[in-house]
Parts: C-alpha cells; structure tokens; sequence
C-alpha cells in the first residue's frame, strides 16, 4: 500500500497558556498567550512545517479548547482523523512561564483530562498502515489504558512495516512522582519507572532523549552506563540530546566518550526559552530520518529547529518553516537572540502564516465619513446597514472560499463581531477617515495598545495617502505612525495590510506606486496584504509587483480597491491587474452599496431590497474578476 503519511504522533494534546510578561514568577504573569501544546502535537505541527505529512492521534475535549486544537493543526496542515473527541473530559491546560534562562515554571491541568481517556479502541488500522513511521511518547506508557493504546499502535505500525520511535518525554509530575508545583521537575528517580520504559525500549527503531531521560530509561545517573543499559535491550538507534553541546547519535555499541558519537554542527544562540525545544529537535530530526539523510544532517536539522525554539515564545509557534529552516542554514547565526534577527523574524512570520486567500473578493463596507454624510444617515441606522452588508457578504459567499469584508468597529461594531468565525477574510480599517497626515481612529490609543483586544482573524488595515514628491515632514510624520502600527500588529499576532493612493495627493505616473512600496521596505515595513488603486496601465502593474517581489517573495499578494468607480471602469481595471498573478482580488465597496445606502437611508427601500439589490452587484463583480483572472484561449493562427 502506498503510504500517504510521513509519521503519526501519539500522545497528549493540550493548550499551553503562556505568561506573556518575561523575568518574573508565575504568580505575578499578567496574562497569557494561548497556543497548542502537548509534546506529540508539538511534534505534529514542527514537523508539518517542514514539509512531512504528519497525523496526531490524541483525544481532545467537546469544548472550544479541543476545537481549538483541531482547528489549529488543520491549519498547520497536521491529519486530524486521530484526534477523538471526549464529550466526558475536558481538554488538559498548562501554565507556563520564562523567569530566567534557568528557571522556566509550568502547572500541569491534566487531572482524568481528555487524551488520558485515549484507549485500544481509539487506534485505526487504517490510519496507522498508511503511515512511514509512528511516533510514541513516555507519558503515555505511564497508565495502563494509555500505554495499551499506544502499544497497539506500535504493534500495528511494525506489523505494515513502519519505523517507530521513541521520545522519552520524561516528566516526573505525569508520572505521579513529582506534586502540582513542581511540573518544572525534570528528574527523579524510579526504579518502576525504569522498569516500565525498559520492557517496551526493544520496540523501536529510534529512541531520543536528554541525558537526564535516557538516566531513568536506563536507571543510571551515568549517562555513558543508562546508554549502555539501554542498548541492551533495543537495537535502535540512540540520539542524546545535550544541551548547550549539541547532540549525539550511536547507532551501534555505546563508545567510551559521549564525544565519540556522530554528530551535527550546532548553534550559538541565546537561551530564552527552553519549554518545547525537544519537541522542535525532534522535528528537525524526523524530517532528516525520513528523508534519508547521514545522522549528521538530520542533527544539523535538529539543533537548528532547537535553536529556534529555545530564542523564542512559546512552543508550537516558535517552530520554523522549511523555507525559514534552509535559510537560517544557508545565512547562519547573525545576531544570538533570534528573536531580534529582523530578517529571519520576517521569514518566520510570512511562510508560517495559516489560509489559503489566494483568491480575495472581498466587500468593503468599511466607509465612515461617506456613510456619515448621507442624509438620515445615524449611528445606530450605519451600524443596521453594516449588517445589512455582511448578511450580503455572507449569502454571496455561501460557505465558499476567497471571499471577504472590510468593517471597522466604530460604525459597524455588530456586523464586525457577527463576522467572526464565519470564513470570510476580515479587514478593520484603523486610520481616521480622509486623514493627512496620517492620524487614527482613537480607539487604539496613544501606544496602539488598543490591537491587543483584537481577535487573531482579524487584518489590520490602514489607509496612507502618500505621494513619493510629499515635503520631508509629512514623510517623517506618516511614515513613524506607519512604522510604530506595523510593530504593534506583529506584537499582537495580526496580519497588516498598508493601502496607499498617490492618484489624490498628487499626479501619478508608471513609477509613482512602486517608488513608494520600495520607500515603505526600505524603512522596514513588510505588509502582508497590499491594497492599490487601479493603475492604468500594465506597465504600472509590473513595476509595482516587480516592488514587492525583490523585497518579499513571501507576501499575501495585492488587492485592487475601487475608488466608488462605475462597473465597466472596475471590469477594464480588473482585466488589467489580473493579468499580475500576486494580484489576488479585489476589495470594492461604493460600486457595490453606494445607491443602495442612499435609498435605505431615505427609507425608500426596506432591508431585504437593500440585500437583494447588493447581492446583485457584488456577485456580478464577483464574476467579472473571476473571468479576468481565468486563462485566456490562445488566438488560433490561420
């Protein structure tokens, strides 16, 4: 049979709540980042973004937790087949948090949690046949449900001629050995615990570990004996991990050095971080196992994911992309703390960014002042025609992808919040309407502080009008707001999208738009979403891509706006921007619900009118992009 999966992880799957504040204790954290967690999700997801084709079998409670944690690992691209829902159990937490470079304090909550439920019954043969390699961890062999469950699946892996591997994942506190407070213990002996792990070792092909790990695997505190006492009875090959040296490999007998075995090149980086860095080394590791790469090189692999994991926040999203990953190796180390490596954080952010929006047909009713100056028009009538809008945007979507809003909070707050969750890309504009120089709307305060209460869907939009002849002080003046609005969305997880219009400052040329897309790099500003004025002409098009694509290949791609412009103005733009493939779309909004806000206002139609009626006009431009991007039949020849 042909294998469809790169490897299957098995084990515990929770979410990790990161104190966000860094340098004190646990108890004075002030909040916390939520990412998912547990070391074979870890694993699960690491290894996805370097390219295997990976699958997680776990049980997740039936509550937004586990919804969670589904809904993420879809979105890194992890097989979900495996992972049960429990509707008795509920999702285990952790809290963890950075003290020091030493001192790293967690709590585990996995009191009777979900994927301690998981059981012989939850393993599918016809899942496990279709993978290369299957993956176990310690912390599941330590209760007799859980270790037959995962027993099962090594029995089934072997049987359809799959590799298997262990990660000892040794942690005292899930053994029963260590209290609630001490979940940061990594050692502590036991001869049960030894025994336990021993009489399973011989199953496996590759087993993985700290010093530490392989003393209770081998029920020695000498590293060199508890290798020696494992390779008694497994004939796998041996990776221990080490540290601040790196790690080693032995594939046969144990040698009188640890020194002696093979080994990869490693790294001098800045301990942060080390929560979840042998989840990222194992990634790493996994991908060059599977590939078939020399121990050498899947342990450069390794340390380098570990690298990363241990210079940034949190487990999961410090992992790299295989792109960030052949970079960071082709580049090396520039500056220690990795987190500060401008270049690689830009690498790391744009090829980690979950969605396929390659197509965006996107309805933008994010209009302030246009709406504000319609007769009749009143806060709360502004904010019932938004929804009005979104319930269009949702019936002309249809469940469908590439489709989204642009709505902002102040006007439009209900429809805004209604949007979440539904599919749709969502944009928020922030700037104040009509502004120049740039100002923004005062909801995000002096700090811009207002974007943490933002949902991570969410797309922050800001309109600059800019023109490359503007004085030196208005530059300097837009361009700091733009800068310190960039900085805080990358803080705070959400994607930016910079709109520029030269054609209302000043008058335009072929050059005018990627003279400024070059300015707005050049100061380190590296929007995921461009949104331009229609330019005229083709060559305009691909001097502004030509902008983009020298300084990121990685960006989400461009949206054409719409200016209020008649639709067979909108078609003649749309045909000549889509000719551009980093062109995704459009986002249009007066083309589509100018007329009909003006009516509905007036109340001279009602609010089923003033839908049917935008449904009409969006899906009609919805049609008119989609055949401009659609592949043109090649003039036959005579």
């Amino acid at each position: 049979m042909t294998k469809t999966l790169d490897l299957i992880t098995i084990g515990r799957s929770s979410i990790d709540l990161y104190g966000a504040q860094v340098g004190g204790r646990l108890e004075d954290m002030g909040s916390f980042r939520k990412y998912i967690g547990g070391s074979p999700t870890n694993i699960a997801a690491g290894t996805a973004r370097l390219g295997l084709k990976s699958a997680l079998i776990t049980r997740v409670g039936d509550e937004h937790m586990g919804r969670l944690i589904r809904e993420e690992l879809a979105r890194e691209g992890v097989d979900v087949r495996g992972v049960k829902t429990d509707p008795e159990r509920l999702t285990a937490l952790v809290l963890l948090g950075i003290r020091d470079e030493d001192h790293f304090p967690l709590i585990f909550y996995r009191e009777n949690c979900a994927d301690m439920a998981l059981c012989e019954d939850d393993i599918d043969e016809a899942l496990i046949v279709q993978a290369r390699a299957v993956v176990a961890t310690g912390t599941h062999l330590s209760h007799p449900r859980t270790e037959a469950a995962t027993l099962k699946a090594l029995h089934l892996a072997r049987k359809h001629g799959a590799r298997v591997a262990l990660d000892i994942d040794y942690r005292p506190n899930l053994w029963g050995l260590a209290g609630h407070g001490d979940g940061e213990s990594r050692f502590i002996e036991s001869a049960a615990v030894t025994a336990k792990l021993k009489s399973h070792l011989h199953l496996f092909d590759l087993i993985v570990g700290t010093e530490e790990e392989f003393h209770i695997a081998g029920g020695s505190t000498d590293t060199l004996a508890a290798l020696r006492a494992v390779r008694d009875v497994s004939a796998a090959t041996l990776v221990c991990k080490r540290g601040a040296k790196g790690a080693v490999a032995f594939t046969g007998a144990i040698p009188a050095s640890l020194d002696d075995g093979e080994a990869g090149p490693g790294f001098p980086i800045e301990v942060f971080n080390v929560l979840g860095a042998g989840d990222g080394f194992f990634s790493g590791l996994l991908k060059g196992w599977l590939d078939g790469e020399g121990w050498p090189k899947a342990l450069e692999y390794a340390n380098a994911c570990g690298a990363f994991a241990v210079s940034r926040h949190g487990c999961t999203p410090a992992y790299p992309s295989w792109e960030e990953l052949r970079f960071f190796l082709r580049r090396g180390v520039v500056r220690p703390d990795l987190r500060n490596d401008a270049a690689l954080e830009q690498i790391h952010w744009s090829t980690n960014r979950k969605g396929d929006w390659s197509t965006m047909r996107v309805f933008a009713f994010d209009h302030r002042m246009q709406l504000e100056d319609l007769p009749g028009a009143t806060k709360a009538k502004i904010g019932a025609f938004k929804q009005l809008c979104l319930s269009t945007a949702l019936q002309v979507q249809g469940g469908q992808p590439g489709y989204g809003i642009l709505c902002d909070d102040r006007l439009g707050r209900d429809a805004l919040y209604a949007a979440s969750g539904t599919g749709l890309w969502i944009g928020r504009p922030v700037e104040w309407p009509g502004s120049r120089p740039l100002t923004l709307e005062p909801g995000l305060g002096a700090d811009y502080g207002g974007l943490a209460d933002w949902a991570l869907e969410d797309v922050v939009k800001v309109l600059c009008f800019c023109h490359p002849d503007d004085t030196p002080e208005m530059r300097a003046e837009q361009e700091a707001v733009v800068t310190c609005l960039f900085t805080a969305a990358r803080r705070n997880r959400l994607e930016f999208l910079l709109e520029i219009i030269p054609s209302k400052v000043a008058p335009v040329d072929d050059d005018t738009t990627a003279r400024l897309i070059r300015r707005f790099y050049e100061i380190g500003i590296y929007p995921d979403w461009w949104k331009l004025e229609p330019m005229k002409t083709a060559r305009a098009w691909t001097n502004a891509v030509a902008a983009i694509e020298e300084n990121d290949p990685h960006t989400r791609g461009i949206v054409v706006l719409g200016l209020d412009a008649p639709e067979a103005e909108l078609a003649e733009s749309f045909r000549v921007a889509a000719k551009q493939p980093l062109v995704r779309g459009f986002a249009v909004g007066r083309t589509i619900f100018g007329t009909v806000a003006r009516d509905w206002m007036a109340g001279r139609i009602d609010d089923a009118a003033a839908v049917a009626e935008m449904a009409v006009r969006y899906t009609r431009l919805c049609g008119i992009w989609d055949r401009a991007r659609a592949p043109q039949p090649e003039a036959s020849h005579v």
